[in-house]
């Protein structure tokens, strides 16, 4: 062991990044914490203040750009000279049944003997026959090796018990993110003049994004009434590949001048637009293989004080409680409905205020806490 502390590698393949590792930061006074980074690691890291172990992976044999991506989500995708990390770690922290990265940690676990901890965010009981078969022979080391399942949310944690996993080797361990980042500076005060609807996350068809724009064109058209005054402006905020059809889709609607798509935003710069915004949408919708599993800007918008907007989608419900409007999956209308009976009717950039409670659940501090405890138990 470093001194007294016991040593974690964390291991998150190419997707290393900082709303998922905050909670980490807080554990270095009992814990000598590290982060295996990879060359094609897909996101920026930023201030994230954990100890990154540079390590390579078959991924950053790729030439740079969309091979590179492609390569580092792969299932046959794998660490290349990890040994000498898992060799000096008392615990290895990796996520989900199926990664490879997850496989390669429980794969060695006898070996070097640390403790294997997995981080569960599925909220799919896809068992074997769902899965593809490398990523089925994935689940079963992990289902083997592993000695304590964290799960998000209690969705998470029964999908767990549906894939087999014995309930007393499974907690609930939510994520959380730093409210002082995201808690509106005391004093602060918007000058807004105009609605900002903003929809946080992946470029992608799952995000609902599409159905943001729908509901905003309905109101546009006055096919849902709404204040005279409340002319919105909609900002789509996060890269992915949906990014060219949804500025078509705008077009195409008539909405084109008051849709903002927002890419490539460093992590740090995210409070400033919800500081200015009225309102956040969250309008994923549920696809064969996807369900929202936890939606970790809802997390950050209560923290800035933001209402809330949601489908109810797989865990939303569960993590945003009472302080969330919410519409079925794929129902741009009763968005609609809803945003303009609230945000719409309220002037622009009103906050309100969450449960204390249900803020400070979803607080790095709160989730350092959440692991520390489960640390504790695996002696």
């Amino acid at each position: 062991m470093s001194g007294d502390r016991r040593r974690v590698l964390v291991l998150r393949g190419a997707q290393a990044n900082p709303w998922d590792l905050g909670p980490w930061e807080e554990l270095g006074e009992r814990f000598d914490v590290s982060c295996a980074v990879t060359r094609s690691n897909l996101y920026d890291l930023g201030s994230l203040e954990v100890r990154r172990a540079d390590v390579r992976a078959l991924s950053d044999f790729a030439p740079p750009g969309p091979a590179r991506r492609l390569a580092a989500i792969l299932p046959l995708n794998r660490y290349a000279g990890l040994g000498p990390l898992l060799a000096n770690a008392d615990i290895v922290h990796a996520a989900e049944l199926s990664y490879w990265f997850s496989a390669q940690a429980a794969r060695h676990k006898r070996r070097h003997g640390y403790k294997l901890v997995l981080t569960v965010w599925e909220t799919i009981p896809f068992a074997g026959a769902y899965r593809h078969p490398v990523s089925r022979r994935h689940r079963a080391l992990a289902l083997e090796h592993t000695d304590l399942f964290l799960a998000a949310t209690e969705r998470a944690r029964d999908a767990l018990v549906l894939e087999g996993v014995e309930p007393e080797r499974i907690r609930v361990s939510p994520p959380g993110v730093n409210l002082e980042r995201f808690a509106r500076p005391a004093g602060h005060a918007t000058d807004a003049t105009e609605h900002l609807i903003l929809s946080p996350g992946r470029v992608v068809w799952e995000k609902g994004h599409q159905d943001a724009i729908r509901a905003l064109a309905a109101i546009r058209r006055g096919i849902v009434p709404a204040p005279e005054s409340a002319r919105p402006r909609l900002v789509i905020l996060g890269s992915g590949g949906e990014r060219d059809r949804l500025a078509t889709y705008a077009r195409d609607l008539g909405v084109a001048d008051s849709v903002d798509l927002v890419e490539n935003v460093p992590y740090d710069d995210m409070p400033g637009y919800y500081w200015r915004a009225s309102c956040m949408v969250l309008a994923s919708l549920p696809i064969r293989s996807w369900e929202e599993q936890f939606g970790m800007v809802l997390a950050e918008g209560m923290a800035a004080g933001l209402p809330l907007l949601a489908s109810s989608s797989g865990a939303i419900p569960e993590v945003a409680g009472p302080s969330a409007s919410y519409f079925a999956p794929g129902d741009w209308l009763g968005l609609a409905r809803l945003l303009a009976e609230g945000p719409l009717a309220r002037p622009p950039g009103s906050t309100v205020e969450h449960p204390a409670e249900l803020v400070t659940r979803y607080s790095t501090s709160a989730a350092a806490e959440r692991l520390r405890e489960a640390y504790d138990s695996l002696r």
